[in-house]
């Protein structure tokens, strides 16, 4: 007889205003069972009732409206990690103009906004660093993903592909963007290629992508590129193997260049080549999918 599917729990948590409400609906559409805004002192009860029920994934949405009794969560966390359940922390985040504007755009009232202030932009930054402060614990350790420039529907499919799946063995995630837009929160490694050569100079190369033929051919041809496509590779393989054995699920490698568009893409398109052999991979390029090119 075989041995039943051991239960795979995901809490989503993290800033209000980040999509945690479109996560939720992700994973439900993705065969979880979800439960949103579950006090955490019910989450061993929980837990408990489910594996009873022969329950194989479940999706839990625990944050900031639960303040008071929030302390308690990450101890309860390891409590579930002992017993050897299958937990993975997902943590959106969004930098805080994005998450201004954001309640700006909803009108709706931050959970820890104080009624009837006069300076309603001061009091939601107020808040939003309160808010930080009291998920600090929890954002340490988590799967972070920066929700700053995903539209609804990129944010459902980021989710699926992160969670969907059970992940096994520790997952890569390369992601090129454009520094004019920032760095991503997410990112556990920080690449510069804005120093290599510019097909952007190139009239005919502007208008293609790091994914077409010829940008990858001008680029194939610096020795700069393949130095620095070495150098990433080297680091990477000499610590993965410590960041898996430190019970890491996924690790966010970032690209950046200027626009986004050229450099940064073409060599996540060449990383993640060279590692799909050996582990989990996923890609991801902030401005192209947000079709923001540059």
């Amino acid at each position: 007889m075989n041995a039943p599917t051991p239960l795979q729990l995901v809490l989503i948590t993290g800033m209000s205003g980040s999509g945690k409400s479109v996560a939720l609906h992700a994973l439900e559409d993705a065969g979880f069972y979800c439960v949103d805004n579950l006090p955490p002192e019910l989450l061993e009860a929980f837990v408990a009732v489910e594996q009873r029920h022969g329950a194989q994934r479940v999706a839990l949405a625990i944050d900031v409206r639960s303040a008071g009794s929030l302390p308690q969560l990450p101890q309860r966390l390891r409590a579930l990690r002992a017993q050897g359940l299958t937990l993975t922390v997902l943590f959106l985040d969004a930098s805080d103009d994005v998450l201004v504007r954001r309640f700006s755009e909803t009108r709706r009232l931050h959970p820890l906004s104080v009624r009837g202030s006069h300076d309603q932009r001061r009091a939601l930054l107020e808040a939003l660093r309160l808010e930080r402060e009291l998920l600090a614990e929890l954002r340490e350790g988590a799967l972070v993903l920066d929700t700053s420039h995903l539209r609804a529907a990129q944010l459902r499919t980021e989710v699926k592909a992160l969670l969907a799946p059970a992940p096994a063995t520790l997952t890569l995630v390369f992601e090129s963007f454009a520094f004019k837009r920032g760095v991503p929160v997410d990112a556990d490694f920080v690449f510069d290629a804005r120093m290599l050569p510019n097909p952007h100079y190139e009239p005919e190369l502007r208008p293609l992508t790091g994914r077409d033929a010829p940008v990858a051919a001008y680029l194939d041809a610096e020795p700069q590129v393949a130095q620095l496509l070495d150098d990433i590779t080297g680091l990477l393989r000499r610590w993965l193997p410590a960041l898996q054995r430190d019970h890491r699920s996924y690790v966010t490698v970032a690209v950046g260049c200027t626009g986004g568009q050229h450099r940064s893409v073409y060599l996540v398109e060449r990383l993640a080549a060279r590692f799909a052999d050996g582990w989990p991979v996923l890609r991801r390029h902030r401005e192209l999918d947000a079709g923001a090119g540059g």
